[in-house]
């Protein structure tokens, strides 16, 4: 069936009548991947077609802080300089952990043994990096240090598998805009590419295909015409999630879409997913998405203790947002609460229209107030106290340097049930930030398999298209989402511009 109007299709050659153009490869979608696969693509001798829905490039890599989840390899330059030596092994060691065997194990491996050199790859684009680093417990960056703690790895029980080392690698900048410093040094080299032609305005709807049903071809609306370009060596889809699509996200995570607010680029429709499920490519991971609880900086909040409806624990407090955001999803009603004293509160961004449910000068008077059952969170904070005393947090072993009893009033309760967080300001929707972690199962080089898991001739896809390296919002560090796009999208690229079959 030909494109017609807004339909994603695979067109036949035999009905098409001009074709506008022809290149080596197609990039579609002008993000953190697409930018890196075109960019590889053409230093690979690949004359290149880069195609965008929007009016200018960036995605959702553009609105991110940009943090690179890097290291292995010794180390990269940045850690180095920063005092810190990072092994392949162990940064294997704690993704695979991290993931709980929901990762790609070839694609972890890939990821990890080249990581430290991607580094150097993107420094070479003029990112600029401070030498410093912020060892503190922050979510994005508040000054200007590059190398941040991004996950969980001082959190038990994955710093006793893995030496913990920070491995978040921001560019140099004091606010929150790191993705717009990356995206415009890649922008900008794309410009000074003489093999790349930009499309913007222009939204692929499909491929097109031989009586072979190999594609030769791309299929877009620009100008509100449907046209035609020829490629000879590969299309690379790296079109985004699907976190702005509704009726996928009520399909594929019915369950986190009905507490989650969609966070991405207003594109996220999930078109490069639909355009490879045409040509029988199989989708994994589709039931996975990132969602996330911060409540720190200020890091004296981890102190407190997290509890849910019954005045129970149910994690380590020492955890990253995601690990928290996680548990979190698992209580009835998604209902948590912090318990915390008055001495460890400071206010924050986090935190300031989050309801206080209640304050007192007793634990008991505390949950009485607050409307819990008596003798819930009293129960609780006894227990914990205890282990404090006794040096070990028995139940979830949280990390000795956060331990102190809560025993100092006035102490109150800090409702952080997902209902209440803030969402983004496109958002109607109120819930913590989600976006998708599920997509076209892909080899490292970018290459798309079908259902029977054989590659299809000349289909590649990138970024979060696919099911990459980030598979779990409980296992995710922030930096896992760019560090593979642009990573996986050079590969991609590399792969595409090198196919001669």
């Amino acid at each position: 069936m030909m494109a017609t109007n807004n339909v994603i299709s695979i067109t036949p050659e035999s009905e098409i009548k001009q074709f506008v153009g022809e290149y080596d490869v197609a990039v579609c979608g002008y993000g953190g991947a697409g930018g890196c696969a075109s960019l590889e693509a053409s230093r690979n001798n690949a004359k290149v077609i880069l195609f965008e829905r929007a009016s200018d490039g960036g995605g959702s890599t553009a609105l991110s802080s940009c943090e690179m989840y890097l290291g292995g390899s010794g180390g990269t330059s940045l850690q180095n300089a920063c005092g810190f030596e990072d092994s392949n092994e162990n940064m294997i060691a704690y993704i695979e952990a991290s993931l709980e065997g929901k990762g790609d194990s070839k694609k972890i491996r890939l990821y990890c043994e080249n990581a430290a050199s991607h580094f150097e790859w993107v420094k070479s684009l003029g990112v600029n990096y401070k030498e410093s680093a912020h060892l503190g417990r922050i979510v994005v960056p508040e000054s200007n240090e590059s190398l941040l703690y991004t996950g969980n790895e001082r959190v038990s029980p994955f710093s006793d598998c893995a030496k913990p080392v920070p491995r978040g690698h921001v560019p140099s900048h004091e606010g929150d805009f790191g993705g717009k410093i990356f995206f415009d040094a890649l922008k900008e080299t794309i410009k000074k590419t003489k093999n790349i032609s930009v499309s913007f305005d222009s939204r692929v709807l499909g491929l097109v295909v031989n009586e072979q049903n190999v594609i030769v071809g791309v299929s877009f609306k620009k100008d509100n015409i449907v046209q035609h370009i020829k490629v000879t060596k590969g299309v690379i889809l790296t079109a985004g999630g699907f976190v702005m699509n509704e009726d996928m996200i009520k399909k594929y995570i019915p369950f986190q879409a009905s507490f989650g607010a969609p966070y991405g680029n207003p594109w996220d429709k999930g078109d490069g997913i639909q355009i490879g499920l045409l040509m029988n490519a199989n989708v994994i991971n589709m039931d996975e998405a990132f969602f996330g609880v911060y409540f720190y900086p200020p890091e004296s909040l981890t102190y407190g203790i997290f509890v849910n409806s019954n005045g129970k624990r149910f994690v380590n407090e020492d955890s990253y947002g995601a690990r928290i955001g996680y548990y979190c999803s698992q209580q009835k009603g998604q209902k948590a609460y912090m318990v915390i004293q008055n001495e460890d509160f400071e206010p924050s961004i986090y935190i300031d229209k989050l309801p206080i449910l209640a304050v007192a000068e007793t634990i008991e008077e505390l949950e009485i107030e607050a409307g819990f059952k008596e003798g819930s969170i009293s129960s609780t904070i006894r227990t914990y106290n205890s282990d404090v005393r006794n040096g070990k947090d028995e139940q979830f072993n949280k990390a000795s340097q956060w331990l102190k009893e809560i025993s100092k009033p006035p102490f109150a309760i800090i409702d952080y049930s997902f209902s209440n967080q803030a969402s983004p300001a496109y958002s109607d929707k109120m819930g913590p930030l989600m976006f998708t972690l599920g997509g076209l199962e892909t080899l490292p080089t970018g290459e798309v398999l079908n259902k029977d898991g054989e590659v299809i001739p000349k289909l590649y896809a990138a970024g979060r298209t696919t099911a990459g390296l980030p598979r779990t919002g409980k296992g995710y560090a922030s930096g896992m989402s760019v560090g593979d796009a642009t990573f996986f999208g050079r590969m991609a690229g590399i792969s595409a511009a090198q196919n001669n079959n």
